[in-house]
């Protein structure tokens, strides 16, 4: 008799591991990603792009054009290559429809990612004009991190994080996880229409 009912319970268990589970449409429609606005003071510091010039961080961020920044590394097969599928996305997107867009790479492994390593990244996602990857000292990339709430002591464990600058008040929307191509573009369109 322990025998039968520790097979009904087997049994019992196996069925219920196989049904579906029941999602309710708010759920299911739930974003993947949180999403603040937020203030950020830029630093003033000087990185070096992809072609070897020295640029202002502070003038490459301001401007009256949207300005979608990420921090990622040159060697990463985790998250930058999808934070970078979607960069190419956005620019295809906004190439599309007329629209203006500046993206900013940052990178987080400065020791590795020279100009030349930067330069390849971008040839790789065949980047277009406007998108720009930075890299610099130790010491002002962490600075820079830091300002944006993004410091990490280890790149292993980087954050899938972007950030959509609004070119009408200066805030960011600050986009936490993973989120699909047009859940971006919608989260840009909400910043470059303001």
């Amino acid at each position: 008799m322990k025998r039968l009912f520790r097979i009904c319970g087997i049994l019992f268990l196996s069925a219920l591991m196989t049904v579906p589970l029941i999602i309710s449409p708010a759920q299911a429609e739930s974003p993947k990603y949180k999403r603040s606005v937020e203030k950020y003071t830029i630093p003033d510091v000087v990185l070096t792009n992809q072609d070897g010039k020295k640029v202002r961080l502070e003038s490459l961020l301001n401007g009256d054009t949207p300005v979608v920044l990420d921090f990622i590394y040159g060697t990463c097969t985790t998250i930058c290559p999808v934070l970078s599928a979607g960069f190419v996305n956005l620019q295809n997107k906004a190439g599309a429809a007329n629209q203006n867009v500046r993206l900013v790479s940052i990178t987080i492994d400065p020791e590795n990612d020279t100009p030349k390593v930067l330069k390849e990244y971008l040839k790789r996602y065949r980047a277009k004009a406007d998108w720009d990857f930075l890299t610099g000292s130790r010491a002002d990339i962490n600075t820079v991190m830091r300002a944006f709430n993004a410091y990490i002591p280890d790149k292993m464990s980087h954050y899938p994080l972007n950030m959509i600058r609004s070119p009408k008040d200066g805030t960011w929307v600050r986009l936490f996880g993973i989120m699909g191509s047009r859940e971006f573009w919608d989260e840009y369109q909400s910043v470059a229409k303001k």
